[in-house]
Formats: structure tokens, sequence, C-alpha cells
């Protein structure tokens, strides 16, 4: 363990993240969260693939913003 907790928007997890920052993958991409249509801009470096129950309880999910449940993961 490195006692770091990472989630960003090339990988979720710490090996993850760091094989990705080595590959020089980059994590910007066309936004999905929101209909960006109406905006200038269409890319951004959204967290893919997470999923906040394997952190959280799933009642607990409701009552957090999605940055307070990043914040879980990664501790």
């Amino acid at each position: 363990m490195t006692g770091v907790g990472l989630v960003t928007p090339v990988g979720i997890g710490t090996e993850e993240s760091w094989a990705a920052l080595r590959a020089g993958r980059s994590g910007a991409a066309p936004i999905t969260l929101f209909d960006a249509s109406q905006h200038s801009s269409r890319f951004a470096c959204e967290v893919k693939g997470f999923d906040p129950l394997r952190w959280v309880e799933k009642k607990d999910v409701k009552k957090m913003d999605r940055f307070i449940q990043f914040s879980v993961a990664a501790a």
C-alpha cells in the first residue's frame, strides 16, 4: 500500500492511474455526464467507470454529491 488513493479521469486506483500516466494516456474525451451541445467545448476529463456502490451503501449514495463519493473511494 502506498497510502495514496486516486480517482482520476485515467483510472480508479493508484496502480491503474499510474499505469495510464506512464503510458501517456489522456483522460480527455467527449462529455457524457450532461448534454454539452449548447457549450463551445464538448471535451472534458470525466471520471469514467466509477461505481460508488463499491465504497458507499446505496442509501448513502443518494445523500452525497459525486465529488464526495470520489473522496470516500480515494480514502
